[in-house]
């Protein structure tokens, strides 16, 4: 059986992909990628679904080892410092490894999280419609837990051809300055002052942040006639304010349902980017609509879809020797270094 064993998994590492969708008014949790787009990003560069499982590793990447004759590998969703037996090994681009050949992959530089898929996927059985890992209820992955030293991942491909490949890197998705997002269910909950200050003030991502939420240091947000209600559904992206007053940014591991009130929501192309946000990250919101929310979705699917039409055989690093360098101009002047301001 062709498998990627796991050497070393790195603080935390998990197998998403997009969710476990269809099942929340049952009470279970989606799970999933925090940040779909690194997820597509890695699944195009290997030619898998966009929404495919991969693995999920959380501020260093970990040691994984092939044993398949050869199997292409792709990580996306942060810059990394990466090996392989070795060798330098760039993010953003997928790499042919042979058996017994090693990835090592450093700390993530960008983001907090990060996406390894294989191409081809996994051979896992689904759960529910998927092989995403939910912690808290044990549910998908394998064994419902964390990736530990030593595990084989099956593979569905025991070889594969064709070049690796690449993106065009002028077309990667790039974080908004400001977190777009749309007002309720609840803001009637909440003062004219405390909608005001969501969209006006700096808020801070706090050392209590998961795949669950993000809780947010900053100006307290003033309810009105109280904190709780009728639990009702939590999207993706719900922003909740116990009665403390500083808001909480529910993600993919979010509870199915919430008896706090959620001043506003944040559209589902900024998710993605606000999960990549660590601990001590300054950020701020802005106010848009259903429309734009829609706008932006829509325009955030056209650039995945340039991208992988972007998609070419990647230049290997041994090829960059003096003289392709020099072609390329890097450097077209001189100084003496006294004039540099």
């Amino acid at each position: 059986m062709s498998v990627l064993r796991c050497i070393d998994p790195g603080p935390l590492a998990t197998l998403q992909d997009g969710g476990r969708v269809a099942w929340q008014r049952f009470g279970v949790s989606v799970a999933g990628a925090m940040d779909p787009i690194g997820l597509a990003l890695a699944n195009l560069l290997v030619g898998n679904p966009r929404d495919g499982a991969a693995i999920e590793v959380t501020l260093a990447g970990g040691v994984w080892e092939v044993e398949a004759e050869s199997v292409r590998l792709a990580f996306a969703g942060a810059n990394i410092a990466a090996t392989i037996d070795g060798r330098l090994a760039a993010s953003h681009r997928s790499h042919m490894l042979k058996r017994g050949q090693r990835l090592a992959i450093g700390p993530l530089a960008g983001a907090v999280r990060g996406y390894l898929a294989v191409a081809g996927g996994l051979a896992l059985p689904a759960m529910l419609g998927s092989i995403s890992t939910h912690l808290r209820s044990r549910l998908g992955g394998i064994d419902g837990g964390p990736l530990r030293a030593g595990q084989e991942l099956p593979l569905v491909l025991d070889t594969v051809g064709g070049p690796d490949l690449a993106f065009d890197p002028s077309l990667l998705p790039t974080a908004p300055p400001r977190f777009r997002a749309i007002l309720g269910p609840q803001d009637d909950m909440f003062t004219r002052e405390g909608v005001e200050t969501l969209f006006a003030a700096d808020y801070t991502v706090t050392a209590e942040a998961d795949r669950m939420g993000m809780r947010l240091a900053g100006p307290k947000l003033a309810h009105v006639g109280g904190y709780n209600i009728i639990s009702d559904g939590i999207a993706p992206g719900s922003i909740q304010v116990p009665g403390a007053g500083l808001p909480i940014v529910l993600f993919a591991d979010r509870q199915t349902t919430g008896g706090y009130p959620k001043i506003a929501t944040v559209v589902s192309a900024d998710l993605g980017f606000l999960a990549r946000c660590r601990p001590g990250d300054t950020i701020r919101f802005e106010q848009t609509d259903l429309a734009g929310a829609s706008r932006l979705r829509q325009a955030l699917q056209d650039r995945l879809a340039r991208l992988a039409a972007s998609l070419s055989p990647a230049r290997s690093v041994a090829s960059l020797d003096s003289a392709t360098l020099l072609a390329h101009n890097l450097v077209d002047g001189v100084t003496d270094g006294l004039d540099v301001p």
